[in-house]
């Protein structure tokens, strides 16, 4: 409970430094603080409209905050969700003219795909996924580009964009409003994620591989598969983020499609302490801040609203974070020293994995033998 408590006030603080922040640059420059936050508040939440469109824009964030929540709770620094919303919205385009249900399929198994290509150049060559997802980043930006402008852009090639996705593939409306079906798909699965992080057996062996990779596999954890697992279903999610948004909002593919979302999803997640139920509060305050910044570029003239409001929503987190800057590390050291079998330690475990690691009897059974994290047969 303490950690909790804990942690909310960390959340809290960083928004609101960051909300001081921002009046303080917009006092600076001639912005009333009371004009900022009426304008930043009427633009987030002031109208059904503008409620609309920060429900939205939270969509694709909470998604790509709950792809890297299960990366880096399962110890895996997945920075390439931008990359597999990319891949993810390419699928959907080539399969919508199967219908919904076969576009969202496809968007999931482009994802995965694109994240196992870090995966596999982890375990062939050790390379760190920090680096690869990264670079993949900008791989898929560039194919993106390709395809916009070669064998996927309209019929009649006047602009760098694709045809739009049947309406039967479209993306169904909840009532009148203009919010997609694609905001509940998004809830159910953070919902899905934190069942399988708290309630079941394999998501206690991911938060196991996260706090201490070495103790896990001390205890019959296979730690490869773990992460193999883990970037898999982050690639998942990230890819139904890109499908989601190109059969629910866009409709069609273009250069700047993932517009930072899979950047802005780490911010997500950090705000969100890595839970997948905080992830939708803080989902929706980022989609709040996104939305009202527009309309601080166009009622106030705040120009570098935006990308004032995007650098903060990294930089307010980092400090409250250390897990994620002690693995950079931790990464670094490893390239540098070479040493390939120099396992992390232990980051702050509470004590539940400190009992995991003492604790060698079996945590389920199937048909009374004794199944120690997926080594049958040791007891």
């Amino acid at each position: 409970m303490r950690r909790i408590v804990r942690s909310i006030g960390g959340s809290l603080g960083a928004i609101l430094a960051s909300m001081i922040v921002l009046l303080a640059f917009g006092a600076a420059f001639g912005h009333p603080a009371s004009q900022l936050l009426s304008t930043l508040i009427e633009g987030s939440i002031g109208s059904r409209f503008a409620i609309e469109g920060t429900l939205i824009k939270s969509v694709p964030l909470l998604l790509t905050g709950l792809s890297v929540a299960i990366a880096f709770r399962a110890g895996v620094w997945n920075i390439g969700a931008e990359g597999q919303f990319i891949a993810g919205a390419l699928g959907a385009l080539l399969a919508a003219r199967f219908g919904t249900v076969a576009a969202i399929a496809a968007a999931v198994i482009a994802g995965i795909a694109w994240a196992s290509i870090a995966t596999i150049l982890r375990f062939w060559r050790n390379a760190p996924e920090v680096l690869t997802t990264i670079l993949l980043n900008f791989l898929a930006v560039h194919l993106l580009g390709y395809a916009v402008n070669g064998p996927l852009q309209e019929a009649g090639a006047r602009y760098p964009q694709s045809d739009a996705v049947p309406a039967h593939a479209m993306l169904a409306h909840l009532g009148a409003s203009e919010v997609h079906i694609g905001a509940l798909i998004a809830v159910a699965v953070a919902i899905a994620l934190w069942f399988l992080l708290q309630r079941t057996t394999e998501g206690l062996r991911l938060r196991a591989t996260g706090f201490n990779a070495s103790a896990a596999r001390h205890a019959g954890v296979n730690v490869r598969a773990q992460i193999a697992r883990a970037m898999a279903i982050s690639g998942a999610i990230a890819g139904l983020a890109g499908g989601i948004e190109l059969l629910g909002v866009t409709h069609r593919l273009f250069e700047r499609f993932a517009a930072g979302y899979g950047y802005s999803g780490i911010a997500v997640a950090l705000l969100a302490d890595l839970h997948p139920l905080a992830a939708i509060a803080s989902a929706l305050f980022f989609g709040a801040f996104t939305t009202g910044a527009g309309e601080l570029q166009r009622s106030a003239r705040v120009r570098t609203g935006q990308v004032l409001i995007r650098a903060l929503r990294v930089v307010h987190r980092a400090p409250h974070h250390r897990i994620f800057a002690h693995a950079c590390k931790q990464r670094i050291g490893r390239l540098l020293n070479r040493a390939a079998d120099i396992d992390r330690p232990g980051l702050n475990m509470p004590g539940e994995m400190r009992q995991f690691q003492h604790r060698h009897h079996a945590i389920d059974r199937d048909d009374g033998d004794a199944v120690h994290f997926g080594v049958p047969g040791r007891r």
